[in-house]
């Protein structure tokens, strides 16, 4: 049983380039018309503006590849992360593993966290979902966890997120 959750990213790399490089230009020529006009010092205005725009860009592209991975076999759940370069792992006991929902506030400023707890460790999961898909997730991962504890093994399929 697998879940695998990633962001929900509209733009790949090359169209976010397209999209950047055409900034560019119309920023640009605007700036320079500016320019000719008697209005120089609308280019420096026009730098600092790309330059906010390359590093919100920057800041996209770095986290367009964050994906969480859950993975439950009969001996062991196992938790991947991985945000921008950052990898982490954590291997849990299915049988001494808890899942902790936290629900706070209601309406839009709702906030769902889901955490894995075993042995005083805690991680938190499922933070590319939406807040309210985060309680199915929880509700699925305990449904796998009690047939493995069940029949020591995962034995049927189940829908993941």
């Amino acid at each position: 049983m697998t879940w695998l959750i990633k962001r929900n990213c509209s733009a790949s790399p090359t169209q976010l380039a397209a999209v950047f490089g055409s900034l560019v230009a119309v920023t640009f020529a605007f700036g320079a018309v500016f320019a000719v006009l008697g209005l120089w010092m609308v280019l420096p205005f026009v730098g600092l503006e790309l330059l906010a725009v390359a590093v919100a860009f920057l800041c996209y592209g770095r986290h367009a590849a964050d994906v969480e991975r859950i993975e439950l076999v009969a001996d062991r759940l196992t938790v991947e992360q991985i945000e921008a370069e950052r990898r982490r792992r954590w291997e849990f006991d299915p049988a001494r593993v808890r899942i902790e929902v936290d629900e706070r506030g209601r309406g839009l400023g709702a906030r769902v966290q889901v955490r894995l707890a075993s042995d005083g460790e805690r991680i938190e999961i499922g933070r590319h979902l939406l807040d309210a898909r985060r309680p199915q997730l929880a509700r699925e991962l305990r449904a796998a966890l009690g047939r493995t504890r069940l029949h020591g093994r995962h034995d049927g399929p189940l829908r993941g997120i």
